[in-house]
């Protein structure tokens, strides 16, 4: 037989894989970050201190009506009728206002100013205000907030 062929070593010395060496981190100034102000520290050694604040004195109340508490405007409605609906929308719940007898302008402005204040979704439909979910007593408080004199939970 034959002599074989000598066998073949892997080097010893493979190159290592890894990060390469970080610079150390750059030494801490000795003075403050930013001396801008430390001019300043000479030029208050000399000054007044601070006078101490005044008591407040309370103002004299007004002569006049008090404010009104809603915006003046044409009156709210008498009357609210709300309700929870769930057929005919998939059966998704929804809370409905009736009976308001508002203008459609002046229900669009209702329908926006609920929704706001409700954190909700809704729209004006009709002679309706409509808000996303089961808001009765929610709807209800915000109408009586209104100016709303009799508020219906059905």
């Amino acid at each position: 037989m034959g002599a074989l062929p000598p066998r073949r070593v892997p080097c010893q010395t493979a190159p290592v894989m890894g990060k390469k060496d970080e610079a150390p981190p750059p030494a801490a100034p000795a003075a403050p970050f930013n001396p801008a102000f430390a001019a300043l520290a000479g030029r208050l050694a000399g000054a007044p201190p601070a006078p101490s604040p005044a008591p407040a004195a309370r103002p004299a109340p007004a002569a006049g009506p008090p404010p009104p508490a809603r915006p003046q405007g044409p009156p709210p409605p008498a009357r609210a009728v709300v309700r929870m609906e769930r057929s005919g929308r998939g059966g998704k719940t929804v809370t409905v206002v009736e009976k308001l007898g508002l203008a459609p302008r002046e229900l669009e402005r209702w329908q926006a100013e609920l929704k706001k204040a409700l954190g909700t979704g809704g729209a004006a439909e009709g002679a309706n205000l409509v808000v996303q979910g089961d808001a009765r007593d929610r709807v209800a408080a915000w109408l009586t907030a209104r100016g709303v004199k009799k508020v219906t939970i059905g």
